[in-house]
């Protein structure tokens, strides 16, 4: 039993680092995204 609390320890660690990545890429890209959508309704093209 000390094995699998072990295992889901260390998976949990691991598992963190990917979604801490991605919430800190997908925060620019969710800004970058508005300000262009924005940009581009209050500044259309010709």
């Amino acid at each position: 039993m000390p094995i699998m609390l072990l295992a889901a320890k260390v998976w949990h660690y691991w598992i963190a680092v990917p979604l801490a990545a991605g919430a800190v890429l997908a925060l620019p890209a969710l800004a970058v995204g508005y300000l262009r959508k924005v940009h581009s309704l209050k500044y259309p093209k010709r």
